[in-house]
């Protein structure tokens, strides 16, 4: 039997949620408009899954690790992607937009849970190999070239599966923004706003985190009493 941890327990229970917002409202409308958020959330599951799998004892082989960073890093965008999906928000529906707001960010926390949730376990596992300071420029690394797949997926409407189904086209395409950076500026204004925006947000996440354990610990800590 598969134990799961309070966090994947409040993970199903946000995704269940969010199904039954997504039912509710196709009853309510007769219409299937928002259905695709459960396939955005299992495209957003696979980077979080895949880091589960990136341990020490797991991935000691470094093909296994390598193969594992690739699926991750290959995947990551699809759990960052689910913020954009705010722009499906409209007025004109027989919705109340305050619902449908509610469901679209309700499913872009779940996505960035997910998403901070695996670079987190990708940080852990980097920290025994380079070190803090290393580790921590990977991270921005990494953010930004998830903001970067973001970009195409909004954007160009590229998939996490085209590198296989049409890797030349999605390569060209790769190519030429980073050989005529200029002439695609605005590339890369979307890319460093994402960037800076989940950066922050990540190590917000971290420091709330670890203040949030450090409380509890001393608040366990039992008090001894100094009597003269």
């Amino acid at each position: 039997m598969i134990k799961l941890s309070d966090f994947q327990k409040l993970l199903a229970l946000f995704i269940a949620f969010i199904t039954a917002m997504i039912i509710c409202r196709m009853l309510y409308s007769g219409s299937i408009r928002f259905i695709f958020l459960l396939w955005n959330l299992f495209l957003a599951w696979i980077p979080y899954q895949l880091s589960s799998y990136l341990s020490w004892k797991r991935a000691a082989n470094k093909w296994k690790a390598g193969v594992l960073l690739a699926g991750w890093l290959l995947f990551f965008p699809n759990a960052l992607y689910i913020i954009t999906d705010l722009v499906h928000l409209e007025t004109k529906t027989n919705v109340p937009i305050w619902y449908d707001a509610v469901l679209l960010f309700a499913s872009a926390i779940v996505g960035l849970l997910m998403a901070f949730a695996s670079l987190y376990k990708v940080e852990k596992f980097f920290l025994k190999k380079i070190g803090i300071p290393a580790t921590n420029k990977l991270i921005v690394l990494c953010l930004f070239m998830g903001s970067f797949g973001v970009y195409l997926g909004r954007f160009l409407r590229w998939n996490s599966w085209d590198i296989i189904t049409n890797p030349m086209e999605l390569s060209k395409e790769i190519a030429l923004r980073f050989f005529f950076p200029v002439d695609y500026y605005r590339t890369w204004a979307i890319t460093l706003l994402f960037t800076g925006l989940f950066s922050l947000l990540y190590f917000m996440v971290k420091i709330l985190t670890a203040t949030a354990i450090t409380f509890n610990k001393s608040a366990d800590t039992p008090k001894t009493n100094s009597g003269r």
